[in-house]
């Protein structure tokens, strides 16, 4: 048995086969979005060391930043202590993590019983994927 398919085994993986998966910048521990991972999208982020996720709308794997230029390079990977969420720590290549232009996908705060976005877009989404956000 090779040392990533031990390390697949140590996961909790959900009903789905999949694990919820947070980016977070290394450097200023902002929370940069969260994505799921299957099996093998886990074990190709250790190998590549870049966050390749699983699309639960495409039913594929998407490596981030493959469209966008926007790479998360691994720094660091955490399981919780219930083994059911990872951690990844990342350097986040173009400062955009969100599909929106924003630099994270929590830009929306519970202010006043609604929701205010907080965070200005710093790139519009049209530029960077063109007529498809």
């Amino acid at each position: 048995m090779t040392e990533s398919i031990k390390l697949l085994q140590g996961i909790n993986w959900n009903e789905q086969g999949l694990v919820p998966a947070i980016a977070q910048d290394w450097q200023t521990g902002e929370v940069l979005m969260l994505a799921w991972m299957n099996e093998e999208a886990l074990a190709l982020t250790i190998e590549e060391g870049r966050a390749i996720y699983w699309s639960r709308s495409r039913q594929a794997l998407w490596r981030k930043g493959e469209e966008s230029g926007h790479v998360q390079s691994l720094r660091e990977l955490r399981i919780d202590c219930d083994a059911d969420t990872v951690l990844m720590k990342v350097d986040q290549v173009g400062g955009i993590a969100c599909h929106t232009g924003r630099r994270a996908c929590f830009f929306q705060k519970l202010e006043e019983n609604a929701w205010r976005i907080t965070d200005e877009i710093l790139k519009d989404p049209r530029d960077i994927y063109g007529s498809k956000p």
